[in-house]
């Protein structure tokens, strides 16, 4: 049983319909930081969108974990839910890994990001698993990292996420939205994919792209 509030099914619906694109630039207009940088699908073209079940991942050595990382995130979450792990950029050291995966998807979560490397990137490809992260590794977190604690505000990429937020993520990368900003959010970013649906018509209906992408695109976050 999820241990937040379960996601609104109307706006996990919208904000699923949008990309990352439209959704960072509504977070630049309301001078928010979410744009996560560095990230990208592992496991194929993928999109998810959900609300993030956190995972703070140190040093083997620095906490005592009485379970492997993940294991209590993957138990309580479900659809709806986005696992969001803070890996700290580490890259020689995978942060999840095959048997997560399987957890996972039998959970019916809707995806993993991970600051950092993650391994079994085949095993999750063919579950059809959203995996995001920076690289694959095949080396373990077995005496290297484990779990400090989950469902607890981490950073991922310089970027804060708290249990709860909003997650999306596509081909162009990875944004994260305060929960109480995904109101304004989702309209700003519903706003501008209106009108750039709007520029591309009048491309396909012949306008030159300078006229196309004149002053209205660059003033296309005002209003």
């Amino acid at each position: 049983m999820n241990q937040h509030q379960p996601a609104g099914e109307d706006t996990l619906r919208r904000l699923g319909v949008l990309d990352t694109c439209a959704v960072s630039d509504a977070l630049d207009a309301l001078g928010l930081h979410g744009a996560v940088l560095g990230l990208h699908s592992v496991t194929g073209r993928h999109r998810l969108a959900g609300r993030a079940v956190t995972i703070d991942l140190v040093d083997a050595g620095q906490v005592e974990s009485p379970r492997h990382l993940g294991t209590a995130a993957v138990d309580a979450s479900g659809p709806g839910d986005v696992l969001v792990v803070a890996h700290h950029g580490r890259t020689t050291v995978a942060g999840w890994g095959g048997v997560l995966s399987a957890g996972a998807r039998q959970a019916g979560i809707e995806g993993v990001i991970v600051d950092g490397a993650v391994r079994d990137v085949d095993e999750a490809t063919d579950l059809e698993l959203p995996v995001f992260a920076r690289t694959g590794v095949p080396r373990t977190a077995r005496a290297r990292v484990v779990e400090r604690a989950w469902n607890v505000k981490v950073e991922l990429a310089g970027v804060p996420v708290h249990p709860g937020d909003y997650v999306l993520a596509d081909g162009s990368g990875v944004v994260v939205v305060p929960a109480a900003e995904i109101e304004a959010v989702l309209a700003k970013a519903e706003a501008v994919a209106a009108k750039e649906r709007a520029m591309v018509a009048s491309v396909r209906e012949g306008v030159p792209m300078v006229d196309v992408m004149g002053a209205d695109y660059e003033n296309l976050l005002k209003g």
